[in-house]
C-alpha cells in the first residue's frame, strides 16, 4: 500500500479504535499546515510542511503522527515527526507504517508501542502531575485553551508560531509570571498575537485578583502614535465601547485621563506628560492603592491607581522602555501590580541587555531566518554598491563653498552629510540606484539626517522617469502631520503615490507597508538592532513579491557576517546587587512620578539643545569638473542561502558546485532532464528546495555575463566547465531540424523560439502552449485548423526542444 492507502486502511481505523474523534473533546487533524513553503521566485514556493496527523484533546495539540507507506520501515518518518513536534511545541512524536508504532518523548525517552495512546492516556502523561501539583494554575491554562481564537468568522487561521507564542504567554500568566517577553521577527504579526492574548484574557475574565468576576483592564503602550493607532485598529473585534485611545487633547479637554473602557492604547510620551506645574508647588503625595493621583505636578499615568491595569503590553520594548535610566521605566514600575508583556523583534545583545534584564528570558522566540524559510516572510537580496567617492580627501582643484576643511583628512562615510556634504556625490549615488530599481516599485531610502533626506528627496524627483510632484516625499520628525499623511498614503496598497519615501530615523520601525520592494541605505547603520529593523521593513508578504532588494552604499552588508546576525538570544544576566531606588521626597512614590518641566532654551542661541559651542558650519564642497566625469561604481549581488543567511556570489558558486552531483549524474543526464519540460520543471523544483532558485540562477547568469544564455548553460558550466552559448545560437542550430515540417508548424515553432530568445527558458514550459496558440491564432480552434490536433501540437512543442541542447 502507498502512504495514502496506509493511512485510510490501517492508521485511521486504529485511531478510531483508540478513541480519537470518538471520545468527547478529541479530534484528529489531518494534513495539519505548518509552513507556507519558502518563496523561491516566479511566484512559486517550496513544498509546504504539513503534519500527517495532529491529535487534539480538550482544545490542545497533544501529539504529532508521521505516517509512511506500509512497505517502509516503521520509523522512517521519525525525524520528520520530531521536527514537527519541536516546531509545534509538542512533547510526543509518533512514527508508523500502519503495522508498527514508535513513540518519542522529546523530554528524553523513546520506545516501541503496540497502540497509539488513548486521549485520556496521553492527557495523563502530559498533565497528570501538573493537575495534582498546581491545580489553580492548570485550571486557568485550560480556561484559556477553551476560549477559541478570534478568526474573523473563520476567514483567518493563525500560523503555528503565533499559536505557540500566544499559548506560551498565557501559560506564563497562569503561572503568575509578572514580566514576560516575546521575541519575534518584524512582520510576523506581533500585534495580532497581542490581540489574541487580550481576547482570551478578556473572555476568560482573568484579572490580577484571579477571581474570574470581571474582565481585565488592558493597556497597550507604544512609543509612536502610528504604532498605537495600528494596534487600536487591530483590536477592532472588541466592542467599540471597550476600546479607548488615550490622547493628550482629550485629557486636556476633560481635565482627567479616561477610565471608561477596558482596553486602552497610548504612547509613553502621553503618559509621561501632564500638569506642567512643578511637583514642589503641589506638596508631597501620599500613595495608596485606591487613590487616583491627579494632583499638580503628576504625569498623566499617575492619575490611575497603581493596580488599575491588570495587563500591560509594551510594544517594541527594546527601544528603551525597560532601561533603568529611562523615564519610561517609571510607568512600568508604577504599574508593577500588573502583568507586563514586552514585545520585541531583537534577540538579546549588549545594546538591549537591559530589556532582557527587566523582562527575563523570552518565553518564545521566532527568528527572521525561520520566518523566511517557513515562507511567512519575504527573502531578500543585497546589492553592495561601491563608488570611488565613498571616501574623500580634499584637493585644491575642488571648491569649498562653506566651512573650514581639514587638508589631508580622509572624510569617511560617517562624516558625510553631518560634517561635510558634496552634492555631486549624492547625485551620483541617486542616479545609481534609480537606474537599478524598478521606479514603479515602492521604496524606502535611509539618509543621514533630516536635511539629507530632504536633499535626496529633491534629487530623486529630479531624476525620476515619472514626473508626479509627489512621486518622492520625505517623512521625518520635522514633517509632522503632513509626513504622517504621506506615510499613510505610501502604506495604502491601492495607491501608487508617493512611490518613494526618504527618511533618517523615523521609518526604521513601525512601517507596515507590504509593497516595499527596495530599501536604499545612504547612511551607516552601526546598530545590529536597527539594521534588523530596517531589513524588517521589506519582509512582509505581498502578492507577486518574491523578494525585496537592499541597495547598500554604506557597507552595512558586513552585519550579515557578524555572529549576532539572527543568532540565538543570549540568556539574560541576573541583576547583581541591584539597589532599590529611594522614595521621592516630592511625590512620595518609588520610582519618582513627578512631572518634569520642559527644558528651557539657551538664552544666547535660543535652542533647547544649545548650539553655542558648535564651532563650524557643515563643510560644503563642489568637485572639480574632471573628477565628476570620473565617478564610477561597482555593484555586487549577495544571494540567500538555504540555511537562511545572505552569501556572496563565490560562496553561492561553491555551494552550487558541491550540490550539483546530487541532481544529475553526468552532462548527458543533465541534457536529458533539461530537454523535456516535465523533467526540467522537476529539476528546477529540486534545485529551489535546496536553496538554488531560478531567480538566483538568473542573477548568477548576470555575474557570468551570460544573461542572454539559458539557465542550462549556468548548470553545465559550473558542473562541467562547458562552453556557454547564447539562446540565439541554440535557436539557429535547432532551426535546421524544422525542414521536414509543413510551413504552418514550422512558423509556429519559430514563433515559440523567438519568445525563448527574448525571455528565456520559462517560455518552453508546457503551460505556455495554450497562451502561445491564442496569441498567434486568436483561438485554439483556429490553431488546430492550421496545425492539427492538440496532441500533435504538444508533441512538436516538446520534441523539438531537444534540438536546442544537442
Amino acid at each position: 500500500m502507498n502512504e495514502s492507502e496506509t493511512r485510510a486502511e490501517l492508521i485511521d481505523p486504529h485511531l478510531l479504535e483508540q478513541g480519537w474523534q470518538v471520545v468527547k473533546d478529541s479530534r484528529i487533524r489531518r494534513e495539519f499546515p505548518i509552513s507556507k513553503g519558502r518563496l523561491i521566485g516566479s511566484g512559486k514556493r517550496a513544498m509546504p510542511d504539513k503534519a500527517d496527523y495532529i491529535l487534539q484533546y480538550k482544545n490542545r495539540n497533544v501529539a504529532v503522527i508521521e505516517a509512511k507507506a506500509s512497505t517502509c520501515y516503521y520509523t522512517e518518518g521519525l525525524g520528520q515527526a520530531k521536527d514537527y513536534a519541536e516546531r509545534l511545541n509538542l512533547r510526543f512524536a509518533i512514527a508508523t507504517n500502519g503495522h508498527k508504532y514508535y513513540l518519542a518523548d522529546l523530554e528524553g525517552t523513546e520506545k516501541d508501542i503496540n497502540k497509539v495512546p488513548t486521549p485520556e492516556e496521553l492527557w495523563q502523561m502530559l498533565y497528570g502531575q501538573e493537575t495534582h501539583d498546581h491545580p489553580a494554575a492548570f485550571n486557568w491554562k485550560q480556561k484559556f485553551y477553551d476560549i477559541p481564537f478570534e478568526t474573523k468568522g473563520g476567514t483567518w487561521e493563525l500560523r503555528y508560531y503565533q499559536q505557540n507564542a500566544i499559548n506560551k504567554v498565557l501559560e506564563a500568566i497562569a503561572d503568575d509570571q509578572k514580566r514576560i517577553l516575546l521575541t519575534l521577527a518584524t512582520g510576523t504579526g506581533k500585534t495580532a498575537i497581542a490581540f489574541q492574548i487580550a481576547w482570551k484574557l478578556f473572555h476568560a475574565k482573568w484579572n490580577i485578583r484571579k477571581d474570574g468576576l470581571r474582565s481585565p483592564r488592558i493597556l497597550f503602550l507604544a512609543d509612536r502614535n502610528i504604532l498605537a493607532d495600528q494596534a487600536f485598529n487591530a483590536f477592532g473585534a472588541f466592542e467599540e465601547d471597550a476600546l479607548v485611545r488615550i490622547k493628550p487633547a482629550e485629557i486636556n479637554k476633560k481635565g482627567q485621563v479616561p477610565k471608561n473602557g477596558s482596553i486602552f492604547f497610548t504612547i509613553f510620551q502621553t503618559f509621561m506628560s501632564g500638569n506642567k506645574e512643578t511637583a514642589s508647588s503641589a506638596g508631597p503625595m501620599v500613595a495608596d492603592e485606591d487613590t487616583a493621583y491627579g494632583k499638580k505636578g503628576t504625569p498623566n499615568f499617575g492619575q490611575y491607581p497603581k493596580d488599575y491595569f491588570d495587563f500591560i503590553i509594551i510594544d517594541e520594548c527594546h527601544r528603551g522602555g525597560a532601561n533603568d535610566e529611562s523615564t519610561w521605566r517609571a510607568i512600568l514600575e508604577y504599574f508593577s501590580p500588573a502583568t507586563q508583556l514586552g514585545l520585541t523583534a531583537t534577540p538579546k545583545r549588549d545594546v538591549n541587555a537591559d530589556t532582557y534584564a527587566y523582562f527575563g528570558k523570552p518565553v518564545y522566540v521566532y527568528s527572521l531566518k525561520e520566518g523566511i524559510n517557513d515562507g511567512f516572510l519575504t527573502p531578500f537580496r543585497v546589492k553592495q554598491i561601491d563608488t570611488n567617492i565613498d571616501d574623500y580627501i580634499y584637493i585644491s582643484d575642488d571648491k569649498i563653498i562653506e566651512g573650514e576643511i581639514e587638508e589631508g583628512r580622509e572624510y569617511k562615510e560617517e562624516d558625510f552629510n553631518r560634517i561635510i556634504k558634496i552634492k555631486q556625490r549624492e547625485e551620483f549615488r541617486v542616479k545609481q540606484f534609480m537606474n537599478q530599481i524598478n521606479q514603479n516599485e515602492k521604496s524606502l531610502v535611509f539618509c543621514a539626517t533630516q536635511e539629507h533626506a530632504a536633499a535626496i528627496r529633491d534629487l530623486i524627483n529630479q531624476f525620476a522617469v515619472r514626473k508626479n510632484p509627489n512621486y518622492c516625499q520625505r517623512v521625518t520628525a520635522n514633517d509632522g502631520d503632513l509626513g504622517e499623511r504621506y506615510l499613510r498614503e505610501f502604506q495604502d496598497n491601492e495607491k501608487t503615490i508617493p512611490t518613494i519615501l526618504t527618511t533618517s530615523q523615523k521609518l526604521s520601525t513601525g512601517v507596515d507597508a507590504p509593497e516595499i520592494r527596495n530599501i536604499v541605505l545612504l547612511r551607516p547603520v552601526n546598530s545590529m538592532i536597527e539594521f534588523k529593523q530596517i531589513v524588517g521593513r521589506g519582509t512582509r508578504l505581498n502578492e507577486g513579491k518574491d523578494y525585496f532588494t537592499i541597495y547598500d552604499f554604506v557597507k552595512a552588508y558586513k552585519h550579515f557576517s557578524d555572529p549576532e546576525w539572527d543568532g540565538e538570544p543570549l540568556d539574560p544576566v541576573p541583576p547583581d546587587g541591584e539597589k532599590e531606588k529611594p522614595i521621592c521626597k516630592e511625590c512620595g512614590q518609588r520610582p519618582c512620578i513627578c512631572a518634569k518641566p520642559d527644558p528651557e532654551p539657551c538664552e544666547v542661541c535660543g535652542y533647547i539643545d544649545c548650539r553655542c559651542n558648535v564651532k563650524q558650519k557643515m563643510i560644503e564642497v563642489v568637485l572639480a569638473d574632471g573628477k565628476v566625469r570620473q565617478l564610477q561604481s561597482m555593484t555586487t549581488t549577495s544571494f540567500w542561502s538555504a540555511d537562511g543567511t545572505p552569501i556572496t556570489a563565490s560562496e553561492f558558486l561553491k555551494q552550487l558546485y558541491g550540490q550539483l552531483p546530487s541532481f544529475f549524474t553526468s552532462e548527458a543526464d543533465l541534457k536529458e532532464q533539461w530537454s523535456v519540460p516535465a523533467t526540467r520543471k522537476k529539476l528546477l523544483e529540486k534545485l529551489s528546495e535546496k536553496g538554488f532558485t531560478s531567480e538566483q540562477l538568473k542573477e548568477f547568469q548576470i555575474i557570468l555575463k551570460a544573461e542572454n544564455s539559458d539557465i542550462y548553460d549556468v548548470l553545465s558550466y559550473v558542473a562541467y566547465n562547458s562552453q556557454i552559448l547564447e539562446r540565439v545560437e541554440r535557436v539557429e542550430k535547432a532551426r535546421f531540424q524544422f525542414e521536414h515540417l509543413d510551413d504552418n508548424n514550422r512558423d509556429f515553432l519559430n514563433f515559440v523560439l523567438d519568445q525563448y530568445v527574448l525571455k528565456g527558458v520559462e517560455e518552453l514550459d508546457d503551460e505556455k502552449i495554450s497562451a502561445f496558440l491564442q496569441l498567434k491564432y486568436n483561438t485554439i480552434q483556429d490553431a488546430k485548423h492550421k496545425l492539427g490536433d492538440v496532441l500533435t501540437i504538444r508533441n512538436n512543442f516538446i520534441q523539438y526542444q531537444r534540438y536546442l541542447y544537442q
